[in-house]
């Protein structure tokens, strides 16, 4: 039998009048990964750099954007790993306070910046009345049957400052009794509310949160929102005298109605061991779901400041000056606290 000849498919010459198949014309950068310029296409006759990509093709802008994200995520894992590994080794500072600024920065206020943004929703006014450097003694009425208040402040001062100071509260006795809370305020930056521990934080150039008005403020009924109890015998203004630190007054508005004390149970209170048991439209008799603060809006104002460096040495023990400058602070904070309430449109908005 005679070979076959064997007619290759893609022989196309007797089409093409002998022309060989790779002698044909390629569109412009096929092969090479860029787009060719297709009759039809909307961008066609534009130079490849300015066509648009197709469908499915990743622009640059989003690979980019990508990129930028997976590093952010890479630094955010290495730093939690770091953190971790630091607080197993124990490789980190704690002043003489028992104050962790590592764990106050990164886990704490991270965990009351959500209640502070999206929940109290708190606008704060003022903040430059607060120094950069040096010590400085806040001044704040005191309220919300739990001392929310004051945590809050303590985010306001770190988050809106420019130069990201931190507060330094003054807290009861009964704040470093309690098991947990005790170790958290330490590492929080709390101390006891004593003279000899603010004169000493002032020194050192900290911001020294105080609510003079104490148990008194937080603990009273609802009746008497935002009327200020009394600020002691003005030892706050003594230490401030002592120190020769500014004191800043702050007025808080919309902590009055996270629990509305409508009554109080001496007796539970005593049992406790509590200044007071305070009795809520939700609490106790709701239960635990009773304890959930009610959504207000918060407004933090800062005042000007009240300079005390003008004053002689002994001007800290001269009993007028004390009552003065007492009655000085607390009618600016009254005073704004009536401005506030003024201008909000409403307790939750």
């Amino acid at each position: 039998m005679a070979d076959a000849k064997v007619i290759p498919f893609d022989d196309d010459r007797s089409r093409s009048g002998g022309s060989p198949r790779g002698a044909r014309r390629r569109g412009p950068g096929r092969g090479s990964g860029s787009v060719s310029a297709l009759p039809g296409r909307p961008d066609a006759g534009l130079p490849p750099e300015k066509r648009a990509g197709e469908p499915g093709e990743p622009e640059e802008a989003e690979v980019a954007q990508e990129g930028a994200g997976r590093a952010g995520w890479e630094r955010r894992i290495a730093g939690g790993l770091a953190f971790l590994r630091r607080r197993v080794t124990g490789e980190y500072d704690v002043d003489e306070f028992g104050y962790d600024e590592e764990l106050t920065d990164q886990v704490l206020m991270s965990a009351l910046r959500p209640l502070y943004e999206k929940y109290f929703r708190v606008e704060v006014k003022g903040i430059e009345n607060i120094p950069s450097d040096g010590g400085a003694l806040i001044v704040s009425n005191h309220s919300g049957t739990l001392p929310l208040d004051g945590l809050m402040l303590q985010v306001a001062v770190h988050d809106n400052h420019p130069a990201g100071r931190h507060l330094r509260l003054l807290a009861a006795d009964l704040v470093f009794m309690l098991p947990v809370v005790n170790e958290l305020a330490r590492k929080a930056g709390h101390t006891l509310a004593c003279a000899e521990d603010a004169e000493r934080l002032l020194r050192q150039g900290e911001v020294v949160g105080v609510m003079p008005e104490g148990f008194k403020g937080i603990g009273k009924p609802f009746s008497e929102r935002y009327k200020l109890q009394r600020f002691g015998r003005g030892g706050f203004v003594s230490t401030a005298l002592r120190a020769g630190v500014p004191i800043v007054p702050c007025s808080i508005v919309g902590a009055e109605e996270i629990y509305p004390m409508i009554g109080n149970s001496r007796t539970l209170a005593r049992l406790l061991g509590t200044p007071y048991f305070p009795i809520t439209p939700t609490f106790p008799w709701l239960g635990p779901l009773g304890a959930v603060p009610l959504p207000t809006k918060w407004t933090i104002q800062f005042g000007e400041p009240i300079p005390t460096d003008g004053y002689p040495v002994e001007a800290a023990e001269d009993p007028m000056l004390m009552f003065n400058l007492t009655d000085q602070v607390r009618e600016q904070i009254q005073h704004t606290l009536y401005k506030l309430l003024v201008q909000r449109r409403s307790v939750f908005f």
